[in-house]
C-alpha cells in the first residue's frame, strides 16, 4: 500500500509539476497608450480553469493595474480593476478555443513613482488541477488514496480527451488537404483541356483564314 501511495504521489508531483508564471509589469503613462502584456493558454469546451495573479504593491501606489480574460471567440470571462495582491478569476470555457489572460499597467499620476513596475505571479489551473480536492474529499468522504484514483482518473481523461480532439483535427486537416489535391487535380485538367481546345480552335481559324486569302 506505501509503494502505491509513493507511486501515486510521484505521478501527481509530475502532472501538476508546472510552475507558476513570474514577471515584471512596466507601467506606461496615458501619453504612451495602453501597453498590454497577454499569456496565452488552450482549453477544451467546458472545461473548469482558475487563473491567479498574484501582484506586489498596494492600491494607491500611483500604479493601477487590470486583468482581463477572454478567448479566441471574443467570449469575456472576467475584468478585474486596480487589482493588488491575490486576485482570483475562475470560469468554465465556451468552445475549444485559445485564451489570453492580459495585464495592464498604467501610472495614475497621483504620486511619484521611483520603479514603477509590479511583479506578477500567474497560476493557471486547467481541469482536474483547478478542482478544490480538499473539499471534494471532505464533501464526499474520500480517502487520500481514494481521492488520488479520483484525481489521476480526470487526469487521464483529460489526456485521452485531447488526444481524441488532436485526432479529430488531424482527421479534418487530412480532409481538407485531400479535398484541396483533388480540386487542384480537376483544376489543372480542366485548364489543359480549355488549352488544347483554345490550340485546335486558333489551328481551324489561322487555316480558314489563309484558304480565304488563297495563300494554301
Amino acid at each position: 500500500m506505501t509503494s502505491v501511495k509513493s507511486l501515486l504521489s510521484s505521478f501527481l508531483l509530475l502532472v501538476g509539476a508546472a510552475q507558476a508564471l513570474k514577471f515584471d509589469l512596466e507601467a506606461t503613462s496615458s501619453y504612451h497608450g495602453n501597453q498590454r502584456r497577454c499569456i496565452r493558454n488552450f482549453v477544451n469546451k467546458d472545461t473548469l480553469v482558475v487563473v491567479t495573479a498574484t501582484l506586489d504593491g498596494y492600491k494607491g501606489d500611483g500604479m493601477n493595474v487590470n486583468m482581463h480574460i477572454s478567448d479566441s471567440h471574443g467570449n469575456d470571462y472576467g475584468k478585474a480593476k486596480d487589482i493588488a495582491g491575490e486576485q482570483r478569476i475562475v470560469f468554465t470555457s465556451h468552445h475549444d478555443a485559445a485564451f489570453d489572460v492580459c495585464f495592464e499597467n498604467h501610472l495614475t499620476g497621483s504620486k511619484y513613482v521611483e520603479n514603477p513596475r509590479r511583479h506578477v505571479e500567474l497560476d493557471i489551473d486547467i481541469g482536474a488541477d483547478a478542482k478544490d480536492w480538499s473539499a471534494i474529499q471532505a464533501t464526499e468522504k474520500l480517502k487520500p488514496l481514494e481521492t488520488d484514483l479520483r484525481r489521476i482518473e480526470e487526469l487521464v481523461g483529460e489526456v485521452v480527451g485531447e488526444m481524441d480532439y488532436l485526432r479529430a483535427r488531424e482527421q479534418k486537416l487530412r480532409d481538407t488537404n485531400e479535398s484541396t489535391n483533388n480540386r487542384v487535380k480537376w483544376f489543372g485538367m480542366a485548364t489543359t483541356f480549355l488549352l488544347i481546345a483554345l490550340w485546335g480552335w486558333q489551328i481551324m481559324y489561322l487555316r480558314a483564314y489563309f484558304r480565304s486569302k488563297h495563300l494554301i
